[in-house]
């Protein structure tokens, strides 16, 4: 009968190593390892058709679930779930080859005046109302003057329960089920009810200084916010850049949808009759200064300080105030600190 190839070599190796003691481990040795690639090759050959089949089966799952992540982030734009992917990757130096859509320049905040794109406030008030101050203040007739002869508290005690200084940025979205009655500025423009009244005294406090404020993008819903977002990454990807690239960057300037303070009707940009642009220019103006030395006494915080980036995530923006309530904005304003800080150090 003829003699297999594993029967062969053990004959081999075994005469070579009773010939020659000396060369007893190294055929051992040398046998086991030739022995080993052969019982390998002959299980691969005589179950070639499985593995071909496993092999199959995981290239489809990873192709399907490559294209089905893809349809998900373009339909879905931004959920919670490409919020925790954004900020996985947000910090990482990964590059995801992805061809730039060719894009018309297009008007955005001015906050991107560093990428040469023309900017008009109009943009971000598409479809919503503007208004003077005179006209705002005229429609409204339930603001107390009695709001402005409040003292503030000195033991006052902060909670977290306190709705007015809920916490929303990338770290902490806005909870589910989260809800507010709303309150009319005028026209479309809306906002939390419960913040009107300070609100108003707050511009016409800075009217009788000579300073006429205008109210732009107070409450946003879902789909305003995911269509500035990714109207965002389009500019961006427009300028050469990746997808992450221009997802990590236009996070720093538009806030994440379902992280936006806009969306839960505590947050307004203000600009004024004199200076209607959303830029570090604003901060300059005599509204801006105003702002930033008497919102708190009237409950607004300003959100987005500079020099705290580092903390908030976002680029200093000296026109986005948050309601947070006159015990809290006078603490922040006078210990010079962000929600955030304040969150860590009294809640």
């Amino acid at each position: 009968m003829k003699k297999t190839f594993r029967e062969r070599a053990i004959i081999k190796f075994t005469t070579i190593a009773k010939t020659y003691k000396k060369l007893h481990y190294p055929c051992l040795i040398l046998l086991s390892v030739i022995l080993g690639i052969y019982h390998a090759g002959r299980h691969f050959a005589t179950n070639s058709k499985r593995y071909a089949s496993v092999a199959f089966v995981v290239g489809f799952f990873m192709s399907s679930c490559s294209f089905s992540f893809a349809v998900f982030a373009e339909r879905t734009s931004f959920t919670k779930a490409q919020d925790v992917y954004g900020e996985i990757v947000g910090d990482s130096d990964i590059s995801l080859a992805v061809e730039a859509e060719e894009v018309p320049t297009e008007q955005i905040l001015l906050e991107d005046e560093d990428l040469d794109v023309e900017y008009d406030i109009e943009d971000d008030t598409e479809g919503i109302d503007t208004y003077t101050i005179d006209d705002i203040l005229e429609s409204q007739t339930h603001a107390s003057e009695s709001g402005q002869q409040k003292e503030l508290s000195e033991d006052h005690e902060f909670s977290e329960s306190d709705w007015r200084l809920v916490l929303i940025n990338k770290q902490h979205p806005i909870p589910e089920g989260y809800s507010f009655d709303f309150g009319t500025i005028k026209g479309n423009m809306k906002c939390d009810e419960r913040i009107i009244d300070d609100l108003l005294l707050m511009m016409q406090a800075a009217k009788e200084e000579g300073i006429n404020l205008e109210i732009c993008s107070p409450y946003r819903d879902l789909n305003r916010q995911e269509f500035l977002f990714n109207k965002k990454i389009k500019i961006y990807m427009g300028q050469g850049m990746s997808y992450m690239d221009a997802y990590k960057i236009a996070s720093q300037t538009v806030t994440v949808p379902g992280a936006s303070e806009h969306q839960i009707g505590l947050a307004l940009d203000i600009f004024c009759d004199t200076y209607k642009y959303l830029d570090e220019g604003f901060g300059e103006t005599e509204a801006g200064k105003w702002l930033a030395a008497h919102s708190s006494e009237y409950g607004f915080t300003l959100r987005y300080p500079k020099d705290k980036e580092y903390i908030t995530s976002i680029e200093y923006e000296p026109w986005h105030f948050r309601y947070v309530g006159r015990e809290a904005a006078s603490v922040m304003q006078e210990e010079e600190i962000c929600l955030e800080e304040f969150w860590d150090k009294y809640l």
